[in-house]
């Protein structure tokens, strides 16, 4: 699911595990009834560019260790 802001993965990411299986990395979850999602943000694309190598290389690897994403950790890789 791709959400518009960090209110609305919060929002999303509370329901979606409440009563679910343990969160996996990069925004996956499962559901109560076992079904597979992934939370992410719309601007994912936007978030993970970066004209330095390096940066968008952390940027990615900050993302990957989350499990609900925080839409304001890869700026700060």
């Amino acid at each position: 699911m791709s959400c518009e802001n960090q209110a609305e993965i919060d929002e999303l990411w509370a329901k979606l595990t409440a009563g679910g299986d343990k969160p996996g990395p990069c925004g996956w979850l499962k559901d109560r009834f076992g079904v597979s999602w992934q939370i992410t943000p719309a601007n994912i694309g936007k978030l993970l560019r970066d004209k330095n190598p390096e940066r968008a290389k952390r940027k990615t690897a900050a993302l990957m260790q989350m499990h609900e994403i925080d839409i304001a950790a890869p700026e700060q890789a």
